[in-house]
């Protein structure tokens, strides 16, 4: 584990509520049992990986976003901030400019180009970043501010604080938000190895195939996970088979498993087997990434 520092894992699905903040949980207690490790909650729409951890708040702090604001004083209306804005972030109205801060995606070009500087850039909160330490274990959260529909940015510098502050760290571990979309392309890019989390029915089948399109459209290397094994069918191991993806593990089914859950207990630590699957998810990644790298 000491030649692969940092070595980044991101854990992933194609759908909500396969169980991605399950094993990123576990795997990462599991970790620290002997190893320092991050855990970071990319979620930021809903980060609940903080459910099953209580520890010492070590930083905090508010994350922002620039955005243009509208200085009526200086515009001319000569027309090119709306030409310029590919989101369609700033607009005109007859003889006012109207900015639309959610559809902004910080790009500066109506500031930077404006002939007369009436587009200045000013700070908007977006979200907010905490740091826990529980022994080995250090555990980064941010959280997107209701009505702000934008997650990439601030997934970007989640990660960007965790490179900072973590960066000799053995083991990072992301929890990556669900779906395809481009908070998960922001949260696994620069990621070693991701694994996709999916339940064996049919609709967790899907989203996992769409999973897939998008790892191997991103060139990472990847393994899945099975989680709640034993409902359903076994399309799901079928599919990784023909396929070629590495089957990590299959999590079982359980009533106690749930029940631990939704108290907000970790599971590995009453499971010998899922213990196992986790020791054995792990030696996977490590080995994978090394070969890679070789």
């Amino acid at each position: 584990m000491t030649d692969l520092k940092p070595l980044k894992i991101a854990i992933a699905s194609g759908k909500g509520g396969t169980g991605k903040t399950t094993l990123s949980t576990n795997l990462a207690a599991f970790i620290a049992e002997q190893h320092e490790v991050v855990l970071v909650d990319l979620d930021v729409e809903e980060p609940n990986s903080g459910l099953f951890f209580k520890g010492e708040l070590t930083h905090e702090e508010d994350i922002f976003k620039m955005i243009p604001q509208w200085d009526a004083s200086k515009c001319t209306l000569c027309g090119i901030c709306p030409k310029l804005c590919s989101y369609h972030a700033v607009i005109q109205l007859g003889p006012s400019i109207l900015v639309f801060p959610e559809l902004c995606h910080s790009c500066y070009a109506c500031s930077e180009l404006c002939p007369v500087d009436a587009l200045p850039m000013i700070p908007k909160k977006t979200g907010t970043l905490r740091d826990f330490r529980i022994d080995k274990l250090n555990f980064v959260e941010s959280r997107l501010e209701i009505g702000e529909e934008q997650a990439v940015q601030l997934i970007s510098k989640t990660k960007k604080y965790v490179a900072a502050t973590y960066g000799n760290v053995s083991i990072a571990i992301f929890d990556s938000p669900p779906g395809t979309s481009c908070p998960v392309m922001e949260a696994t890019r620069d990621a070693d190895f991701v694994i996709l989390v999916t339940e064996p029915t049919p609709f967790g089948l899907h989203d996992l195939s769409l999973a897939v399109e998008t790892m191997r459209t991103l060139k990472k290397p990847f393994g899945v996970v099975v989680n709640r094994y034993g409902i359903g069918n076994d399309e799901v191991i079928h599919y990784c088979r023909e396929e070629n993806i590495p089957l990590l593990a299959k999590i079982p089914n359980s009533r106690k498993i749930a029940e631990l859950y939704s108290s907000g207990k970790l599971m590995y630590q009453d499971f010998p087997e899922v213990r196992q699957s986790l020791s054995d998810i792990l030696d996977y990644c490590i080995k994978a990434v090394k070969g890679a790298k070789v």
